[in-house]
């Protein structure tokens, strides 16, 4: 028993990192995701793992089936939350940012997006677009035929691909955008934060009720601009931004009198700076301090 039990850890271990990326692009949280972890290694260590032929898979089915039951509870959560919800930002390491496709699925864009589509698009989605799992395995994870997979896969596509940016951005261009975002807020220059703006830009902050933020999202380039520059005066103390990688793609660490008072991530379309997302719920600033490992392996 002591030695199935061992080899069961061993198999968990080696995967974990997988199961992780998995469950947080499902659920955007990275305490929910740990919780999905621990519910699905209980389960996997009652299993013969003799008997199971892929125990990749297999994994990757438990963590799936735990993320989708943490999903539907999630919405409640999110209903009753303060203000716009944004997912967990996380510290990563420089290979997630130069692996295109990882770092795409899990930049702050993209999980925004992913956050409009129903608990099961989600999950077919994620597991079909991003980790190119079968319509067999999906249908086994999330209890339906893959005929219907199929149909989900597509629904969910067509959605995302209707919301998300038109091409991948280097990390070279978002670097760009965002060094001027920063200059311009440090110098006080009103042009210069307007001319790396796109006119419809999006400002998302997430205070979670316990910070001060916007309660809705803010649009247009001059109201986002009245927003900071108004916002700076008010600010009592030091405010320093540093540049940082979180979700695989360039972001600002914003410290009030060195303390981590939260995290700016873009959306960069053409140069210009089309979403900016601030999270400053302390609750969810608890992955910068060491890097998350990520992998689609």
């Amino acid at each position: 028993m002591s030695h199935a039990t061992d080899s069961a850890t061993d198999t968990f271990v080696a995967h974990r990192n997988l199961l992780f990326t998995v469950a947080y692009e499902m659920l955007g949280s990275a305490a929910d995701a740990e919780d999905v972890l621990q519910e699905s290694w209980l389960r996997w260590i009652k299993v013969d793992a003799e008997h199971v032929r892929d125990q990749r898979a297999y994994l990757v089915r438990i963590t799936t089936r735990q993320s989708l039951n943490r999903l539907r509870t999630m919405k409640r959560r999110k209903e009753a939350y303060v203000g716009p919800w944004l997912p967990d930002p996380l510290l990563t390491a420089p290979d997630v940012a130069e692996d295109v496709e990882l770092a795409e699925s899990v930049s702050m864009g993209l999980m925004i997006v992913l956050e409009t589509l129903a608990p099961t698009e989600r999950a077919v989605f994620v597991l079909r677009e991003v980790f190119d799992i079968s319509y067999d395995e999906i249908a086994a994870a999330i209890g339906k035929s893959p005929g219907a997979v199929h149909q989900i896969a597509r629904r969910a596509r067509q959605h995302v691909d209707a919301r998300r940016p038109r091409q991948v951005v280097s990390q070279s261009e978002t670097r760009a955008a965002l060094g001027a975002f920063q200059r311009a807020v440090e110098t006080r220059d009103l042009q210069g934060l307007l001319d790396v703006l796109a006119p419809d830009v999006v400002l998302v902050g997430d205070g979670g009720g316990v910070k001060q933020a916007a309660l809705r999202p803010i649009s247009g380039a001059e109201k986002v601009v009245r927003m900071f520059f108004g916002g700076l005066a008010k600010v009592e103390g030091t405010l320093t931004g540093k540049p940082t990688m979180v979700n695989g793609n360039p972001a600002l660490l914003v410290r009030l009198d060195g303390e981590i008072d939260g995290i700016m991530a873009i959306r960069v379309e053409d140069a210009r700076i089309t979403g900016l997302y601030y999270v400053r719920n302390p609750q969810k600033l608890t992955r910068l301090e060491s890097e998350t490992p990520l992998t689609l392996r």
